[in-house]
């Protein structure tokens, strides 16, 4: 890959995820001080339900008829308008939740597809992918990082519809620069599609098996929990008085960083059953820390829990897609990956939002007793749930797989 190139592609990544870390981490602490707080769970339902939408853009349309610099570029244009637009629906003296919400849900149904386009771009123009996308892939989640540093640090405007602005700023910016990306066709023209093949059923049915069958349902079932630490743990740090809450909640990328370089000397060793126990171990450990911690706003407790996010994510969702990828065949290896997606970032993911926002307007009321004990309570039941999960899994799971290969 020429200078050139490897310029463009990772410009791109920075960009793509610097989009989505500008105001994801924000948007709950901006509802709830526009008291719009039993309504934060809603602002992430549209990420799943956009993860469970874009396979089907993506493998019915934008793979199949159009350049993917091109699509790219216009699907960030025009979800970073949606972005732009969104603050105006709850300032002022009338706010619209819903039309916030509505403007939220079509700015991801824009930006879901654009992950997948990206990392097809930048396959595509890659002369070792092995080697070269995992350091192309690093800028996004440097990306992301910067994003919470500009709205957090530089702009302290966490609690502002700034981070909105400049997420959809940097989106056009992107759509933009995505027309300068090299050329790259639509990779499945001309072929065959079904809806069966785009959910990764035909895969499914392939891989049918009781220990592949354990970990999909583990997999889907401790994402509900997660979607507690994505749609709430902004808004306890900022409860917690923590400062600069989105720049803190990037630790958890920088140790996401740190913990991928160090996948392989654990992978070796632990196998994938015992990086996926890891894994959601460190979830309930993370969760049980920012229960200990709330009653008293114990600073480096909740930021252990915030740092533990590089095993979380490492440990269970990059081993999951590497056990994935070992026991797929070469022919169902895309199908099944995006499986995984669907029921994990979107099915698990969507149903999580709902039942940690139930739980959430039930138990951190603000009334009665103090606010942090509140945050307690509500720390403790995802805690139990992932406990309960690992459990059923450590039990059932006893799949053998190399483990011999190098972890990319």
């Amino acid at each position: 890959m020429n200078t050139r190139v490897f310029g463009s592609l990772s410009t791109m990544m920075f960009l793509e995820f610097f989009v989505w870390g500008a105001w994801y981490v924000t948007v709950g602490i901006y509802m709830s001080e526009l008291g719009l707080s039993e309504d934060i769970h809603w602002a992430y339902t549209v990420g799943p339900i956009s993860a469970i939408i874009s396979p089907f853009f993506l493998g019915l349309i934008a793979d199949r008829f159009f350049a993917t610099e091109k699509v790219l570029g216009v699907l960030h244009i025009v979800g970073g308008v949606f972005l732009l637009l969104a603050p105006m629906a709850v300032e002022g003296d009338a706010p619209n939740v819903g039309l916030f919400i509505t403007l939220l849900l079509m700015h991801m149904l824009c930006y879901m597809p654009t992950i997948g386009l990206a990392n097809t771009l930048a396959f595509h123009n890659m002369t070792d992918q092995e080697k070269e996308f995992p350091i192309i892939r690093v800028f996004g989640t440097v990306g992301w990082i910067v994003a919470g540093i500009l709205v957090g640090v530089v702009l302290g405007a966490e609690s502002t519809a700034i981070p909105l602005y400049v997420a959809g700023g940097a989106g056009v910016l992107m759509g933009l620069f995505c027309f300068s990306l090299p050329h790259t066709p639509p990779p499945a023209a001309g072929k065959e599609v079904s809806v069966r093949s785009i959910m990764g059923l035909d895969a499914l049915s392939q891989l049918n098996s009781r220990s592949f069958t354990v970990f999909i349902v583990s997999s889907f079932l401790i994402c509900i929990p997660l979607a507690a630490y994505y749609s709430y743990a902004p808004v306890f740090l900022n409860d917690a008085k923590v400062a600069d809450p989105a720049f803190k909640m990037s630790f958890g990328q920088m140790s996401e960083v740190a913990f991928m370089l160090l996948m392989p000397f654990f992978f070796a060793r632990l196998g994938v059953k015992w990086m996926l126990v890891v894994g959601m171990v460190a979830w309930v450990v993370r969760y049980a820390l920012f229960a200990i911690a709330a009653p008293e706003g114990v600073v480096w407790m909740i930021l252990a829990g915030v740092i533990l996010h590089g095993i979380c994510y490492d440990f269970f969702f990059v081993t999951g897609q590497i056990y994935v990828d070992k026991k797929s065949t070469p022919e169902i290896r895309g199908q099944a990956q995006g499986f995984l997606v669907l029921v994990t970032l979107g099915i698990g993911m969507l149903i999580g939002a709902q039942t940690t926002g139930w739980l959430f307007n039930e138990t951190v009321t603000g009334e009665g007793a103090t606010l942090l004990e509140q945050w307690q309570d509500f720390w403790w039941i995802p805690a139990i749930f992932a406990a309960v999960v690992i459990g059923v899994f450590t039990a059932l799971f006893n799949d053998k797989v190399e483990t011999t290969e190098t972890v990319h």
